[in-house]
């Protein structure tokens, strides 16, 4: 698939050249592939760094659904501290199509909140000469399209045959922080608009349970000193789907 690789390319060059001391960090975004009525979706992925990602939903009518998502990390460096955490609630209209039902778009908007905390430290012979540190609550209004497609392709390892399921989700993130300080002291508020692509990989196990690899970036469509895209998504990890019904014709 060249036309993807090319844009995974590009948001990865645009993530190369943007701040690394941003107080914004994107989670994995919700990707349920609902179907029908009653149908529950859940998932867990986590990147090489610790950014922990929790998705849920519920499709509380056959195109309707609710869904409350969650990101976490904790990770302390030698010159970097970060701990952030994000809590997102929305809900959204899903349809499957195509000749045997296998395609599925759904469209979701939401809000969050969310706070971030840095430690920044600069050495001198070993000897730390100057610390920064970051505390900003901020929130969040979000709209996200999902495109996915279930069992398109199989995989044989060991023997065994697995299913395959791909997708896309492209999320604009419209985040503003609420109470910015740095070293203590008040900084102005800042605002930024975030285009979220992300790429994913299904590997299916049964049914129920699957295995996902996502990939993407985050893209800052305002120039910010702080509040800029400074990382990347990049995560595996396990997705549920239970009480999923037929389709009737």
């Amino acid at each position: 698939m060249p036309i993807k690789h090319q844009l995974v390319t590009l948001v990865f060059a645009a993530l190369l050249i943007s701040s690394c001391s941003s107080i914004y960090m994107p989670s994995v975004p919700n990707t349920p592939m609902l179907t029908t009525k009653g149908e529950f979706a859940g998932g867990a992925h986590i990147s090489l760094k610790g950014n922990a990602s929790f998705n849920t939903a519920y499709a509380v009518t056959e195109h309707f659904a609710v869904m409350a998502n969650a990101g976490f990390m904790n990770n302390e460096g030698r010159k970097k501290d970060i701990n952030h955490k994000v809590f997102e609630f929305g809900g959204g209209y899903f349809k499957t199509f195509g000749p045997e039902n296998n395609r599925i778009l759904e469209i979701y908007g939401g809000l969050a909140n969310g706070r971030s905390k840095r430690t920044f430290r600069e050495y001198e012979n070993d000897v730390v000469v100057s610390s920064d540190f970051y505390d900003a609550a901020y929130s969040k209004k979000f709209v996200q399209v999902n495109y996915s497609s279930k069992k398109v392709n199989d995989v044989n390892i060991f023997g065994f045959k697995f299913g395959l399921n791909y997708g896309t989700a492209w999320r604009l993130s419209f985040v503003e922080t609420d109470d910015f300080y740095k070293n203590g002291v008040m900084q102005p508020n800042e605002d930024n608009v975030f285009l979220e692509p992300v790429f994913f990989t299904r590997m299916v196990l049964s049914e129920q349970i699957q295995l996902q690899y996502t990939s993407g970036s985050n893209i800052g469509l305002k120039s910010r000193k702080f509040l800029n895209a400074g990382h990347s998504v990049f995560t595996v990890g396990a997705v549920v789907n239970i009480g999923r019904k037929p389709k009737t014709k």
